[in-house]
């Protein structure tokens, strides 16, 4: 059995831990691994190299991918399934292991529609994959932007500032939520609830009257304005240009936050924008293990000819769910946990 991986979408910390767990667990059944290099694009172009032990000793540490990653979608290419299904023909392959979010497992559903032995692993800093309670990445990411909320407290009490601090969430707002709450925020705005300026300059104004002078508010690079604030609530972005799966690059939420607040407040404010931040350094260990798991579950799945289907954390249990019910629709943060959130707002 020959069992090919790749890696696609966004870099991710726990990456190279599920790969690792790949190759040792195949290992154990006499299987070979080849890497696809850079995602899909890695199948269009037969870009391959082996995968034993010794690659991927000393791997499970290290942030980001040892098979590089692309946002290469071969439906955007002119017979590009039938290119992926042919070339993996030519290198070998029994079974495909692709590890991504919506995107990557996007395309894996639609390979698997056409009879290609597929299975997935979920991967997302941002945490929106249907069907599974935690992605891994996604542990690291919430502690690098609490860790930076605590740094940013100092500052923003010692100068008497707003301090607006954005981070990933594209269309959920469980970064946000959880490095929030987890960070003393003061408020939270997320893509799932249109920001209200006037509860936000009435929140700070509260604050003010008991006499705190700072505040820290978190928000998602995917949160919007609500339309009887401004003329239009579509996604702040860095530019218009879009990916290979139509996605525009979002960023800068957080400055024309503080800028509305300045103005609106008189108070000083100030945006810190994490960025990329969030997806680099050394996975958390709960994102080590969780990448293990579902690494070794994934050669489980292939074992037992269980393709088509994701790898899912379930409670404490790791199971098994269509791709196609992963990548249905994006899990988001329900009403119950941003209630809960509330109560530590002001």
């Amino acid at each position: 059995m020959k069992v090919g991986i790749l890696t696609g979408g966004g870099d991710c910390p726990g990456l190279n831990a599920v790969i690792r767990a790949i190759v040792r667990k195949s290992i154990r059944y006499g299987w070979e691994n080849i890497g696809i290099e850079n995602g899909w694009k890695g199948l269009m172009e037969i870009d391959t190299r082996p995968l034993d032990l010794n690659a991927v000793s000393g791997i499970l540490q290290k942030g980001g991918t040892i098979l590089g990653t692309s946002r290469t979608n071969p439906y955007k290419f002119k017979n590009g399934e039938k290119t992926v299904i042919e070339n993996s023909q030519k290198i070998g392959l029994d079974a495909l292991v692709a590890i991504g979010g919506e995107d990557t497992l996007g395309v894996a559903n639609k390979l698997s529609k056409a009879g290609y032995k597929v299975v997935g692993v979920p991967k997302t800093i941002d945490n929106d994959l249907n069907g599974t309670d935690y992605t891994f990445g996604f542990d690291t990411a919430v502690n690098i932007a609490m860790d930076a909320i605590d740094r940013i407290h100092t500052t923003a009490e010692s100068h008497h500032r707003a301090m607006i601090i954005e981070v990933m969430g594209r269309h959920a707002g469980w970064i946000a939520m959880h490095a929030g709450i987890a960070g003393g925020a003061d408020l939270i705005l997320i893509p799932e609830k249109e920001i209200k300026l006037d509860d936000v300059i009435n929140i700070m104004n509260e604050r003010a009257k008991r006499g705190r002078t700072f505040s820290i508010i978190v928000v998602a690079e995917g949160a919007k304005i609500s339309e009887s604030d401004q003329k239009n609530s579509k996604l702040v972005t860095q530019d218009k240009k879009l990916d290979a799966f139509g996605h525009v690059r979002l960023g800068g939420i957080a400055s024309v936050l503080a800028e509305i607040i300045e103005k609106k407040t008189g108070i000083e404010s100030r945006a810190t924008i994490l960025g990329h931040i969030q997806r680099g350094g050394s996975p958390t260990a709960f994102d080590r293990v969780l990448g293990s798991r579902f690494g070794v579950y994934a050669v489980e799945m292939i074992k037992a000819g269980k393709f088509g289907r994701m790898a899912a954390l379930k409670g404490a249990e790791i199971v098994d769910i269509p791709i196609d019910e992963a990548v249905s629709k994006t899990k988001t943060v329900g009403e119950k946990f941003y209630d809960t959130a509330k109560v530590f707002f002001g």
